[in-house]
C-alpha cells in the first residue's frame, strides 16, 4: 500500500515533532514550508523538499495532505485553502479561535470532501480511555463533577514571536495547554450547556494571562471545572466523580487511580501509555486511504472552539455564557 504524502506547514517546534510523528505513523513527509528560512533546514533534516510558498505545497500533485501547525489564528484560513485544493487536512489545536472561523473551514472540508482531523490527542491516553469506560458503563454511578488541569510552568520564562501574542493566545495557556482538557471532559461527558471563567494575569510574568479557570454545567447534568497555568509546576490530570466510585488520569496518562464509595483513600491501578500523536496519524492516514471519519473532526472540534470563545467572552464580561448562544454564531 502506497504511504500517504504530507506536507508540514508551520515549522516550529511542534512542526518537527509531528513530522517525526508522521514518520513514525507510516506517512511520508515529501514537502514542507514555512516564510522563514526555517524552512530550508527543516528539510535537511526531515529529507523533503522545502516549497517556497503555501501555494507551491498546494500545487504540488506529490502532496495528498497537510499538516499544519501554523498560527492559531490561521488555521482557518489555511484549512479552507487546502480544502479548496483538494488536500486532506491535520490541523493543531486549536482549530480556530472562534466558531465562525471554524464552521467556514469546515463547510470548505465538506465540499471538498477531504479528511478533517485535528489534534486533541490527548483523548486517546488509555487513561482516559478508561475513564471513558467507567463513565459510560455506570461503574462510578451517576457523574457528578468532573474536572480537569493542564498546567506548565513555561511562562516563568516567557517566550517570544507569535506564541507571546495575545491575540493569538487568549486565555494564556488555555490556547495551547487548556483545551486539551475541555476536549478530555466532552470526551467523558458530552456537550457543556454554559459556563462561567476567570483568565487574568496574577503574578505579571510576560505579556499573557497565567490563570484561566472555567466553571462548566454539562447538558448531562455534571458540573466540572477546567484550569490551566504557566506559572506553577507541571499539573496534567483528568478526574470523574460519581455517586459509587472516582477515578484519576494523573501525570498526563501515566498513572491512573480509583477510589470506591467506603474507602478512605485512591489506590493506584496499573494502567497502559500510548504514543497518542503517532496514534493520531495512524488514523489520518486510514481515514485518507478509505474515507473513514476521524474521531476528532470538524464537529468535535467545533465544540471546543465554542467553548474557547465562551471564555474569553465571560472572562471579559464577567457574565455566565450559554454555549447554544456562542454554538449559532456564523
Amino acid at each position: 500500500m502506497e504511504p500517504v504524502r504530507v506536507a508540514s506547514v508551520g515549522l516550529g517546534w511542534w512542526g518537527g515533532v509531528l513530522a517525526d510523528a508522521a514518520r513514525a505513523a507510516g506517512l511520508e513527509l515529501v514537502s514542507c514550508f514555512s516564510p522563514s528560512d526555517r524552512r530550508l533546514k527543516f528539510a535537511e533534516e526531515h529529507g523533503c523538499r522545502a516549497a517556497a510558498s503555501f501555494e507551491e505545497v498546494l500545487e504540488d500533485p506529490e502532496v495528498d495532505a497537510i499538516m499544519l501547525a501554523t498560527p492559531h489564528s490561521m488555521h482557518g484560513e489555511h484549512t479552507v485553502r487546502a480544502a479548496e485544493a483538494g488536500k486532506h487536512v491535520f490541523v493543531e489545536k486549536p482549530f480556530t479561535l472562534d466558531v465562525a472561523d471554524a464552521k467556514r473551514a469546515i463547510a470548505a472540508t465538506e465540499k471538498a470532501d477531504v479528511v478533517l482531523q485535528v489534534g486533541h490527542n490527548r483523548r486517546r491516553q488509555p487513561a482516559n480511555r478508561r475513564l471513558k469506560e467507567l463513565v459510560d458503563t455506570g461503574a462510578l454511578g451517576v457523574i457528578h463533577h468532573v474536572e480537569a488541569n493542564l498546567s506548565h510552568p513555561k511562562g516563568l520564562n516567557p517566550r517570544t514571536g507569535w506564541r507571546a501574542d495575545r491575540a493569538e493566545s487568549p486565555g494564556g495557556g488555555m490556547t495551547g495547554l487548556g483545551v486539551h482538557m475541555v476536549d478530555n471532559l466532552i470526551y467523558l461527558v458530552g456537550r457543556p450547556a454554559r459556563l462561567a471563567a476567570f483568565s487574568k494575569q496574577i503574578a505579571a510574568v510576560g505579556t499573557l494571562d497565567e490563570e484561566t479557570s472555567i466553571l462548566l454545567e454539562f447538558e448531562s447534568g455534571p458540573v466540572g471545572f477546567v484550569a490551566t497555568t504557566t506559572v506553577i509546576p507541571d499539573v496534567a490530570k483528568t478526574v470523574a466523580f460519581g455517586t459509587r466510585a472516582a477515578a484519576w488520569n494523573e501525570s498526563d496518562g501515566e498513572r491512573f487511580y480509583r477510589q470506591d464509595v467506603g474507602e478512605k483513600e485512591r489506590h493506584e491501578e496499573p494502567v497502559e501509555t500510548l504514543d497518542t500523536i503517532r496514534d493520531e496519524l495512524v488514523e489520518f492516514a486510514e481515514c485518507v486511504r478509505t474515507g473513514k471519519t476521524p474521531e476528532v473532526g470538524g464537529a468535535e472540534a467545533l465544540e471546543v472552539v465554542a467553548v474557547l470563545e465562551a471564555v474569553m467572552e465571560s472572562a471579559e464580561t464577567g457574565r455566565m455564557i450559554d454555549l447554544d448562544e456562542v454554538r449559532s454564531r456564523r
